[in-house]
């Protein structure tokens, strides 16, 4: 039997003054986030993980994580950001993946190397 009963959930606010546009964000890409990529205390302390976090394709599944330059997996190449704040559960999250646009890199939520920026040369814009 379904539960209907009420809940209530509070949110903070996301933080998207990492978007220097609103080119791209319409357009965004569904992808499902490996949680496993990420580390709580770290990346999702409060439950939540921030938005513009970089992420990179895992060849061998299809799945998203965390873009780590020192990853073999295919997470070494950025392929965008998460465009919107997630709660994270016990699994893996369904997440819009911005893959096209102009990004204001001081404000993104974690620092991306120069290689990822490269990677994402032609697609992405960092300024």
């Amino acid at each position: 039997m379904p539960d209907f009963s009420l809940k209530t959930e509070t949110f903070g606010q996301d933080n998207q003054s990492w978007l220097g546009s609103a080119h791209g964000t319409d357009a965004a890409r569904t992808g499902t986030l490996n949680i496993a990529t990420l580390t709580s205390t770290t990346h999702y302390p409060d439950g939540h993980l921030p938005s513009g976090v970089a992420v990179g394709k895992i060849t061998a599944t299809g799945l998203y994580g965390l873009c780590d330059k020192d990853a073999a997996d295919g997470r070494q190449t950025l392929v965008g950001h998460t465009l919107t704040a997630q709660k994270i559960g016990d699994g893996n999250v369904v997440v819009p993946i911005l893959d096209h646009g102009r990004i204001v890199e001081a404000n993104l939520p974690f620092a991306i190397t120069a290689e990822a920026k490269t990677s994402a040369a032609g697609r992405l814009i960092y300024v």
